[in-house]
């Protein structure tokens, strides 16, 4: 209240008066009103307290209004599903102080703050002097940035439905000794223990095409990342953040691991921090009291390393939106060898970069400035907390394990044969919704070369969603399903790429198909027996 009401007495009458430039607002960039829910705005500062029914230790509540967007476009921004639902809740905290709470809740700070993007760079439009190098202005010149811990996050809590996700991925590691990463797929949730929380839940894990060595990883190119992101969307998912493996063994005998991240080390190098800078602009919190129509991200970053008792741990991080916008505006990097410190880049001729800095103590206690050239890495990074349910939640109800993809490096490979691997595991009592019920599977289905079903797996999908049996045997009559068990039955009895491609069933079909033209009751198990023998003809190449 203070910032808020100032008190002019004069002959007896006590006015209100509103300094908006305490907030950093317009003369007209705010609305004040007496209730939380925006009821009963008070229109004109010339009134009395009195007049407007105020009294001494009443609450009044301060709201952005053209320091935001405006309503139109506010109502075109399509936020998350559960920003939308956090939006309409009070927030109150009914309980004793929280230690866990001194770190704010985005939706709080949100509730009462214009949320305005960062700029590392000029604003274009000056045309008083030359383009930079040549010339630049207080105008069109970008701010220096002092670093500060991110008070606030924008997700409280990372949760994997059940241990079997990160057990599965660990695998890779297990089996090589080289590092592995993979995108989370899940959904964000009401984190209900702490108010106007939000989680973020993972249901899979995808493992895109990389190289791994016991201390690098290089991401390349995917082909199928577009139909992943189609089929994760419906099944009612979408990529929430990414993981990657730092371990190193240390006693094989006990399965021991070495705890290498710690506070006399770093938690998260300035290449990682980066790399996850990288990934939250690419994926943006869409946010209508922006001016931009997006503000921070939650994109989150696990990390599966050594912990104090050397066992495997899972530490989840973001990093902070200052970050994101040296990360966006290309002004952050690595240092070399030194993986706890950044650096700030310094101006050249091709880009102009502000002056960054943060403030630490020196041994006497006091509060120093320096240049971010270096910066120690903790300035932009923020900590979530990441656990496991006590009950086990299967998005995936699938007891079997289909391959995981692009592990060929292991002999793992995502092939009919593995399929029908895969499917003589199952018994004729095993449902069929239980045994499509893997996200690794169904990728397969959409995107293998032989039998690529992308345009017929709708209703399949749906089924898996919504956990509905009805839809999975609807689909299993299909005609699509009847040809991947023809495959299935073709290649399962053979070792993987060893199908016997000269025998006389496969080649009479040929001669049926290109030479004799049969009818078309014929037509659709020739085609097939053709794709058969193309698939086994590559394999053996």
């Amino acid at each position: 209240m203070e910032k808020l009401r100032k008190l002019n007495i004069s002959k007896k009458k006590i006015c209100l008066t509103i300094y908006p430039s305490e907030f950093g607002f317009s003369s007209n960039g705010f609305s004040i009103y007496l209730n939380r829910n925006k009821t009963g705005e008070i229109l004109s500062q010339n009134k009395t307290l009195s007049l407007l029914k105020v009294k001494h230790g009443d609450m009044l509540f301060l709201f952005p209004s053209s320091a935001g967007p405006s309503s139109e476009n506010m109502d075109t921004i399509q936020e998350d599903e559960i920003d939308q639902y956090l939006s309409k809740q009070e927030g109150k905290i009914y309980r004793n102080r929280d230690p866990q709470l001194c770190h704010l809740i985005f939706h709080f700070l949100g509730k009462f703050v214009a949320l305005e993007n960062i700029s590392c760079k000029i604003k274009s439009g000056c045309e008083g002097h030359p383009p930079w190098p040549e010339g630049i202005c207080t105008k069109c010149q970008p701010s220096a940035i002092t670093l500060n811990r991110q008070k606030y996050r924008h997700v409280d809590n990372i949760m994997f439905e059940n241990h079997t996700i990160a057990d599965r991925f660990l695998d890779f590691w297990r089996k090589t000794g080289n590092q592995r990463m993979g995108y989370l797929y899940g959904r964000y949730t009401e984190h209900k223990d702490i108010p106007l929380g939000i989680r973020a839940e993972v249901a899979a894990i995808y493992e895109p095409p990389q190289i791994g060595t016991q201390n690098s990883l290089e991401l390349i190119e995917d082909p199928k990342a577009e139909a992943v992101e189609e089929i994760a969307a419906k099944l009612g998912l979408r990529k929430v953040g990414w993981i990657f493996t730092d371990l190193l063994s240390e006693d094989t005998r006990i399965g021991t691991v070495r705890y290498t991240r710690n506070k006399d080390s770093y938690f998260l190098s300035a290449e990682e921090c980066i790399t996850a800078g990288h990934f939250q602009n690419q994926h943006a919190n869409a946010c209508r009291l922006s001016p931009d129509g997006h503000f921070g991200s939650k994109f989150v970053t696990v990390v599966a390393t050594g912990g104090p008792d050397n066992q495997v741990h899972f530490e989840g991080y973001q990093v902070s939106n200052q970050c994101m916008a040296l990360v966006r505006d290309e002004c952050l990097l690595p240092c070399k060898d030194v993986p706890e410190l950044g650096y700030a880049k310094e101006s050249s001729t091709e880009q102009y970069v502000p002056d960054v800095f943060y403030k630490d103590k020196d041994k006497f206690g006091n509060d120093i400035t320096y240049l971010a050239r270096p910066l120690p890495v903790e300035y932009l990074i923020i900590d979530i907390t990441t656990t496991f349910p006590k009950d086990p939640v299967f998005t995936f109800s699938s007891t079997f394990r289909f391959p995981i993809e692009n592990r060929d490096a292991l002999g793992e490979t995502q092939d009919f044969h593995s399929l029908a691997t895969y499917l003589s595991q199952c018994s004729s009592s095993s449902s069929f919704l239980d045994i499509v019920s893997d996200f690794h599977l169904l990728l397969f289905l959409v995107t293998n070369e032989v039998m690529p079903l992308q345009d017929s797996i709708g209703l399949l999908l749906d089924a898996v969603k919504t956990s509905n049996e009805e839809l999975a045997q609807t689909w299993k009559k299909s005609e699509q399903w009847a040809t991947i068990e023809q495959l299935c039955s073709t290649v399962g009895g053979q070792p993987s790429g060893s199908l016997d491609y000269s025998s006389s069933a496969v080649w009479s079909c040929l001669h049926c198909t290109f030479m004799n033209q049969p009818g078309t009751e014929h037509v659709n198990v020739c085609i097939l027996r053709v794709k058969i023998l193309r698939y086994v003809l590559k394999k053996n190449v």
